[in-house]
Formats: C-alpha cells, sequence, structure tokens
C-alpha cells in the first residue's frame, strides 16, 4: 500500500519551504507515496505549494490579533470551521503520518490527527517557537527542532535535534561561475545584502549610503536585492544620486534572485534579516553574516535565532532601530576588509550548518510509521 501523508504549515515562506523540502524527501524515498498540503487562501502556500508539484486542500482557519478586537471574534468563528474542514480531510484521506510546519493553519490539522491516533511531527524553525508548536507538542509523537536552545521549550522525551530542511542545490555553486554570471570581478570582496523575498524598506535605505560610498571607492563588490515592489524607485533613487549602475561593474542590484546559489557562492558576506531559513542557508553555505532582526516577527523571534548566530561568533546584529548606512558600512568594512576575521567568522559559520538536516527528519518520520 503507498504511504499516505498530509503536511500542514503555513502563511510564511519560513513554515512552507521546509514542508516542501521534507515532502520532495519523502518522494524521493517513497516513490508511489501520496502528499497532500493543508492550507489556506491567505498565505503564501496557495502559490508556493503548487508550483512545487503538491496538491493544496484548503481549510477555514485564521489566526488571532495580539490584541482583542472585532477581529477576534471571526477568528473564533473561523477556528470551529477550520476543526471542521481538518477532521473531514483526516476522516478521508486516512494519513499514514501527519506533518506541521507551523503557523496557524497547522494547529486544527495536527491536533485531531493526534486525537485521532495518527502518526504525527512538528518541525520548529526558529529558536523560540510559536505559540501554535509549542502547545502541539503536548500531543504529538515528536518534536523536530532546528537549534539547540530550543529544547528548553518542548517535552525532552519527544523532541530531537535535526536542524533546518533547506533547498539541497543552494550550496552547490562554483565561486568562479556565479562571479562571471554576475559581471563582477573575482579579485574583489563580494557583500550579498537582501531583506526577504519580498524586500526590507529599511535595510533598502541602510544600502543606498553603502552604495554611495561603495561607488566612490571600490574597495568591495556589491549584490543587493531590493524586493519586487522597490526596485523600480530604488533604481530613481540611485540615479538622483548621480548613480549610474551601467557604468558600476561592481554594484549589481536585483529585484529578486531565484539562482540563490549562485549569489551564496559569489559572495564572502551576506547581510539579511533573521529568518531561520535564511539563516541556515547562510550557514550551510558558511557565510559570516550581518543580521538585522525583524522588529515586528512573533514573540521577537528573529531576535532569538540573530542571537545564537552572533553568541557562536558567526555573524554581528544590528538592531533594526539602530540601522543607519554609516553603522551599516562600518560594520561591512570591518569584516569583509579584515581577511583573518573574516576567514574566522565563515568557520564558525560552517560549523553550525546541518547538511543532514533532511535526512534526520525523514529517518524521524520512517520511523514513526514503522
Amino acid at each position: 500500500m503507498p504511504k499516505k501523508f498530509i503536511f500542514a504549515g503555513g502563511g510564511t515562506g519560513g513554515h512552507i519551504y521546509p514542508a516542501i523540502a521534507i515532502a520532495s524527501a519523502l518522494k524521493r524515498h517513497f516513490i508511489d507515496a501520496s502528499i497532500i498540503f493543508v492550507g489556506t487562501d491567505r498565505g503564501l502556500e496557495k502559490d508556493l505549494v503548487p508550483k512545487a508539484g503538491f496538491q493544496l486542500k484548503k481549510i477555514r482557519v485564521k489566526g488571532f490579533e495580539r490584541k482583542i478586537s472585532l477581529d477576534t471574534i471571526v477568528s473564533i468563528k473561523e477556528m470551529f470551521l477550520g476543526a471542521f474542514d481538518s477532521i473531514k480531510i483526516i476522516k478521508n484521506e486516512s494519513p499514514d503520518l501527519v506533518v506541521g510546519t507551523g503557523g496557524y493553519v497547522a494547529g486544527p490539522v495536527i491536533l485531531f490527527a493526534a486525537l485521532f491516533g495518527i502518526p504525527s511531527i512538528i518541525h520548529e524553525q526558529n529558536v523560540k517557537p510559536g505559540m501554535t508548536n509549542r502547545i502541539l507538542s503536548h500531543f504529538v509523537d515528536r518534536v523536530a527542532i532546528s537549534f539547540p536552545d530550543s529544547k528548553k521549550y518542548f517535552p525532552s522525551t519527544k523532541t530531537v535535534l535535526t536542524g533546518n530542511p533547506v533547498r539541497r542545490e543552494i550550496c552547490t555553486g562554483d565561486r568562479l561561475t556565479a562571479v562571471k554570471k554576475f559581471g563582477l570581478d573575482p579579485n574583489l570582496p563580494t557583500v550579498l545584502c537582501f531583506g526577504g523575498s519580498q524586500g526590507a524598506a529599511r535595510i533598502n535605505d541602510a544600502m543606498l549610503y553603502v552604495i554611495e560610498q561603495a561607488a566612490k571607492t571600490k574597495k568591495f563588490q556589491i549584490i543587493h536585492v531590493t524586493g519586487q515592489k522597490h526596485y523600480d524607485k530604488y533604481r530613481q533613487l540611485l540615479e538622483n544620486k548621480g548613480i549610474s549602475l551601467n557604468n558600476l561593474g561592481h554594484i549589481k542590484i536585483r529585484p529578486y534572485i531565484y539562482e540563490m546559489k549562485d549569489a551564496y557562492a559569489a559572495c564572502d558576506l551576506v547581510i539579511s534579516r533573521a529568518g531561520a531559513i535564511s539563516i541556515s542557508e547562510i550557514t550551510l553555505c558558511g557565510k559570516p553574516s550581518i543580521l538585522i532582526p525583524l522588529p515586528n516577527a512573533a514573540d521577537n523571534h528573529q531576535d532569538f535565532n540573530a542571537r545564537y548566530i552572533k553568541e557562536n561568533s558567526a555573524g554581528i546584529v544590528i538592531k533594526d532601530k539602530f540601522l543607519t548606512g554609516k553603522v551599516l558600512l562600518s560594520e561591512i568594512e570591518h569584516i569583509i576588509l579584515n581577511r583573518e576575521r573574516l576567514e574566522s567568522m565563515a568557520q564558525a559559520s560552517k560549523r553550525l550548518g546541518n547538511p543532514k538536516a533532511i535526512d534526520l527528519i525523514l529517518n524521524e518520520i520512517i520511523e514513526l510509521i514503522k
């Protein structure tokens, strides 16, 4: 009999990409496996899951606001609707195992699967887990965590350290090939900066000053990803400062980069927010980082992620409220122009990377369905 799996998790890429990575690994291991994702109409899963080649079934569920409001009534109503939808899917599909990767959509699906006696596992991407996974940890059979510091939040008897599953190809780029693709100089150190799939206005603003100074000095090269919605305005801002990117071979501005393996391969230092998946990719590739945690992330979980990197000497942290172009440029130069420090941070980053995360999670799943 072919194995059946249900994946529940969504809202942001941080919950969806790990689920897709695990599902893809399961598909490679169980060739005839049936895999269904459960999500909503509102999260990124509605686009990302079908693009990855998996079926998405939708339920009616909504996250709770942090403050009591009229919207809370709607959330309570949809919580019951989501419970009904989840029970219906679980009974119709009769899965061998259910996997949860976080987000409010995982709540009812994982809870009822566990209550019906179906083997279940949740994966936590961040150092500080979200409320959904903390509650679900008392019902599921296994909790997979990505950072050692997360152990204290979960029942010790069922918690296992696996790491964050990231795309296998992310670290397969070749530096010389990648540098050539971007049209950069292989003899200059390179900074890669991105603010997530949507971009980050605060980081973009700080990078304007960095780019302005780098255009004059040419001490290092830059690949800066603005995000699609910021790109046209950003190029215009640079033009207004007299910076024509057509005449600057060492500064590359992109709205989005699909081939991140080339971007990581080309760079010596990464600037980004402190999302769990970004951090896992950065460390797997062994890159030093300057992290700027998103200030309004739920439970300040990005602060905890960034602190973990800093405490292990793999990167430095700049609080969003203290971020300016001058501060950022100073930190970049203190790292990238100091070859000994750059190499030391790169080695520390590489030690934190976990290339076996997918295999470890897969082993736990196989053990649960034996």
